[in-house]
C-alpha cells in the first residue's frame, strides 16, 4: 500500500494492492481523505480486513460478514437483516474493535432498545428486539465459527425480547363470512381473502400467483414461489421454507370462484400475476371490511391461523395440517395445542383402568 498528497486537490490518496483468494494480484485505491491520518487509518483498517485480523472495527467485520453471506440468502430476507444492521448495530458499535466489544457493552445496549420510546410513546415489541438481538449475535456467531474469534460476547450477556409475539388472533367461521360479504363489491380483493382463508396461504404467496399455478380440472394450486417488492422493485422469490413448496386442493365452491375470477381477467398471461394489488391496499381492505361487517380486526396472517384453526375444528391432525400450510408438523403441535382436543382425561382414564387390571 501507498500513500499519497495530491497537489491539485490537496487531498490525500490511497493505493492499495492485495491478493484475492484465487491468488490473483489486484489494485484498487480511495481518494479524498483531508488528512494523512484518515488515509492511513484506511489502510490499516484494509489490511486486517485482508489478514481476517480482528482488531478491525465491527463496521469493517460487517463488509466482510455482507461478503460472505448476502449471495446465500434470499433477497427480502436480506434487506431486513441489513436495515436492522445500519439502523440498530452500526450506530452502537460501528467503531469498536471487534476483538474488543465485551458483553458489558452489550448489556448497555440492550438497555437502551428496552427503554426506548417513540414519539407516541411506543416501545419496540418483544419479538422485534428478539430479532434485533438474534442478528448480533448471529454476527459475532460468523466471527467465532470462521475468523477466530474466541467467544461470541452476546452468549455472555443473554437475550432480550422473546420470539413469539402477541397471542395469535382467529377468525370463526361465521366471522369471516360477514367480512367476505363486505368484500364483494371489490371483487379483486374478495377473491384475494377467499384464497387467504380457504387455503391458508401466505400474504407473499397469494400475491405471486399466476394463473399457470392452477389446475381447475383437478382442484388444485401450486405453491412454489413467494411476491416481494423491495426498494420500488417486483421481486419473485422462492416460498419461505422448503416445505413450503406444496399443491393445496381447494374446495369446489373455490375452484368456481377463481374460475370466474380468470374469465374477468381478459389479457391475463400464464405467466402474470393474479392479484396485482399492494400489502398496503390488502391492509386497508382489512380495516374497511372488519370494521364494515363489526368483526374484530386481526392481522392479514391471522387469516392464516384462522384457517388452521378451523382445520383443528373439523378434527384434522397436526400432520395434515401441516402438510396444507407448508409447515412442519411439530411446528402445528406447538403453535397451536391449545386448540387440539385435550386428550389428557382419555389418558389418565386409560392408566387408571391399566392400573386396576
Amino acid at each position: 500500500m501507498a500513500v499519497y498528497k495530491e497537489e491539485k486537490t490537496g487531498t490525500w490518496r490511497v493505493i492499495y494492492r492485495y491478493t484475492d483468494w484465487t491468488g490473483e494480484k489486484k489494485q484498487t485505491q480511495k481518494r479524498g481523505f483531508q488528512t494523512k491520518r484518515e488515509a492511513q487509518a484506511w489502510e490499516r483498517e484494509q489490511l486486517r480486513k485482508a489478514t481476517s485480523d480482528l482488531d478491525m472495527t465491527f463496521k469493517s467485520f460487517v463488509e466482510q460478514y455482507t461478503a460472505d453471506m448476502q449471495t446465500r440468502i434470499k433477497e427480502n430476507t436480506w434487506a431486513t437483516k441489513e436495515h436492522i444492521i445500519r439502523s440498530k448495530l452500526l450506530p452502537y458499535f460501528g467503531k469498536l474493535k471487534m476483538c474488543n466489544i465485551t458483553a458489558q457493552q452489550i448489556i448497555t445496549w440492550q438497555n437502551d432498545l428496552l427503554n426506548y420510546k417513540d414519539e407516541k410513546g411506543k416501545s419496540y415489541s418483544p419479538v422485534y428486539l428478539k430479532t434485533v438481538h438474534n442478528q448480533l449475535s448471529a454476527i459475532f456467531n460468523h466471527a467465532v465459527k470462521f475468523y477466530n474469534l474466541r467467544e461470541n460476547p452476546c452468549k455472555k450477556a443473554g437475550s432480550m425480547g422473546k420470539k413469539k409475539n402477541r397471542e395469535m388472533l382467529f377468525w370463526t367461521k361465521e366471522e369471516y363470512l360477514k367480512f367476505a360479504e363486505v368484500m364483494m363489491d371489490k371483487p379483486q380483493f374478495y377473491y384475494a381473502f377467499e384464497m387467504l382463508y380457504w387455503c391458508g396461504i401466505r400474504e407473499g404467496e397469494l400475491l405471486a400467483l399466476t394463473p399457470a399455478d392452477f389446475d381447475l380440472k383437478k382442484g388444485m394450486v401450486s405453491i412454489n414461489k413467494s411476491y416481494q417488492r423491495l426498494n420500488g422493485q417486483d421481486v419473485i422469490t422462492t416460498p419461505k421454507t422448503e416445505k413450503s413448496n406444496r399443491v393445496i386442493t381447494m374446495p369446489q365452491f373455490l375452484i368456481e370462484e377463481i374460475h370466474d375470477y380468470l374469465k374477468q381477467l381478459y389479457d391475463i398471461g400464464e405467466n402474470d400475476r393474479m392479484f396485482l394489488v399492494t400489502k398496503s391496499g390488502l391492509h386497508r381492505e382489512m380495516d374497511r371490511g372488519a370494521k364494515e361487517a363489526g368483526v374484530k380486526r386481526i392481522r392479514i396472517h391471522d387469516i392464516r391461523h384462522s384457517h388452521v384453526s378451523h382445520l383443528i375444528d373439523m378434527g384434522f391432525s397436526a400432520t395434515a395440517i401441516a402438510d396444507r400450510v407448508g409447515h412442519e408438523s411439530i411446528d402445528i403441535t406447538y403453535n397451536y395445542a391449545h386448540l387440539f382436543p385435550s386428550k389428557q382425561t382419555e389418558m389418565a382414564d386409560k392408566l387408571n383402568m391399566e392400573r386396576r387390571a
